[in-house]
């Protein structure tokens, strides 16, 4: 029975390895904001149409927490896809798989900073030894690289900073369904991305899509919006259900190694010292999580929402 739970976190996460990469090319065709909120208007359609045959249409009331929500929304779903999406213009998607991989260290401390619990040493040193790993595959060992570093490992720091934030949120909705509390932030989210989108096209920081570029680009979006913010997630969460938040988010260090191998399966090849920064990071963060266990003879059945440490999507929670 365990095995077969397995599979669930291991669907999803092999899915967003793949996605990286596949925004990326995306992005010759589509400016990066414009890009994220169609990806995001198609996901909500596909969110509420479902929780609203689940749930019914109550559902859609925020119940008196609508700032809250729309705070986690927004810093949550735009800042860290909108994030994310522009990295992808400096970073290559090794790179931005790379940092994705911290989000369940960086919910860690974002839950020291909030809540007080503080994480033991251990784990900050490894936090530590997994950003060093980083740092090998983005300079490829050499000092002259540390300039690629720039905008876009800046923009992945705020990114996964913003998805810890929103992870720990999530904490305080113990009472609403993960798909409700989903829905309604995605919701919050998209609209900002969407204000966002238009005010960057009037003032001409991007141009609107034409009909044949959005065409050109419908086989990405259909994969990101359906296998990326629908099935992976619902895989990722009932995974968390049946294996406990710190069991499952072990396979979360299965995202970078999905994006290299895809990478390399496209004709990259990468250096040995990228290879050897990719096994430091993974090996860190696996070690990290394991650090972060807690100590239980049982196997705790937590929801992906009330347990703080859950970790989820790092584009599109579609089931929280």
């Amino acid at each position: 029975m365990r095995s077969r739970a397995t599979a669930y976190p291991l669907v999803a996460v092999l899915g967003w390895g793949v996605m990286f990469p596949i925004l990326a090319s995306a992005l010759n065709r589509v400016d990066p904001l414009n890009l994220t909120t169609a990806r995001y208007l198609l996901a909500a359609v596909v969110l509420v149409a479902i929780l609203l045959l689940r749930e019914g249409a109550g559902a859609l009331r925020h119940g008196g927490r609508a700032l809250e929500v729309v705070v986690l929304g927004v810093v949550g779903f735009a800042g860290f896809n909108l994030l994310t999406n522009l990295a992808l213009e400096h970073a290559a998607p090794q790179q931005i798989s790379l940092f994705v991989a911290t989000t369940p260290v960086i919910t860690q401390l974002v839950r020291w900073a909030r809540d007080g619990v503080r994480p033991k040493p251990l784990l900050l040193a490894l936090s530590l030894v997994a950003l060093l790993g980083v740092g090998l595959v983005i300079t490829r060992g050499s000092l002259a690289g540390l300039g690629q570093f720039g905008l876009g490992g800046l923009m992945m720091i705020g990114a996964v900073l913003g998805w810890g934030i929103y992870t720990h949120g999530a904490s305080r909705f113990g009472e609403w369904s993960p798909l409700r509390f989903t829905t309604l932030t995605a919701l919050a989210g998209t609209a900002a991305m969407l204000v966002l989108s238009i005010g960057a096209d009037a003032v001409g920081w991007q141009h609107a899509p034409a009909a044949a570029d959005l065409v050109a680009v419908a086989p990405q979006l259909a994969y990101a919006v359906l296998v990326g913010a629908v099935i992976a997630v619902l895989a990722w969460n009932t995974g968390v259900q049946r294996l406990g938040a710190a069991n499952a988010a072990l396979f979360m260090n299965l995202v970078p190694v999905t994006t290299f191998a895809v990478q390399i399966a496209r004709g990259y090849r990468p250096e040995p010292v990228e290879l050897v920064g990719a096994a430091i990071t993974i090996a860190a963060l696996i070690a990290a999580n394991l650090a972060a266990r807690p100590r239980t003879t049982s196997l705790p059945r937590p929801s992906a929402v009330t347990d703080p440490i859950a970790v989820t999507d790092p584009v599109a929670v579609s089931a929280r």
